[in-house]
């Protein structure tokens, strides 16, 4: 049994380190654009389709759910508790790499956004797509939304059912109808 938790903890550590960095990336990124965003006119990068624009976000995204921190709070928590236990539950074989990589993204964002709520109130976002008036957004969104979409595109198109019976094992009834 010792073994067991031991080959856990060591599945754990790389995932650990990984979201590290990210999470670090995400908060120099938010640093940077409060150094050099704030109380600034935007920077313009591509006139009419994208630049850098400085906004403390004190809502979800498109300004839902506004100063009602607690619920991202509570809510962060849930997701790293839930990816947490899929994560253990991952095959540690390399054809499921990629699952392992889309919880990290996730984690990541959840961790990157929920520093900021903690420290601040609120998310400092930067990117703006001028073109679609998209919402602004910053590093820790783009991990969430790129796991998100990665895992989905996994599920349905990469692994076969059978395959993902880790996460919700589903139990056959064995006895014969007649």
């Amino acid at each position: 049994m010792k073994q067991e938790t031991t080959s856990s903890a060591k599945q754990y550590l790389p995932a650990l380190i990984w979201c590290a960095l990210a999470v670090l990336a995400d908060q120099f990124t938010k640093w940077l654009a409060v150094t050099f965003l704030k109380d600034q006119e935007p920077f313009v990068l591509i006139p009419g389709v994208f630049e850098f624009r400085y906004l403390e976000n004190r809502g979800a995204a498109f300004g839902i759910f506004q100063g009602k921190q607690y619920l991202f709070l509570i809510g962060g928590v849930l997701v790293l508790l839930l990816i947490g236990y899929i994560y253990g539950k991952i095959p540690a074989k390399k054809r499921f790499g990629l699952l392992r990589l889309c919880a990290v993204l996730v984690v990541s964002g959840a961790v990157g956004n929920m520093i900021d709520r903690m420290v601040q109130n609120y998310v400092v976002d930067f990117f703006y797509f001028s073109l679609i008036d998209f919402p602004i957004f910053n590093v820790a969104d783009c991990y969430v939304v790129i796991g998100c979409f990665l895992f989905a595109f996994l599920i349905f198109f990469y692994y076969k059912d059978e395959e993902l019976d880790f996460i919700f094992p589903v139990k056959e009834n064995k006895q014969k109808k007649n």
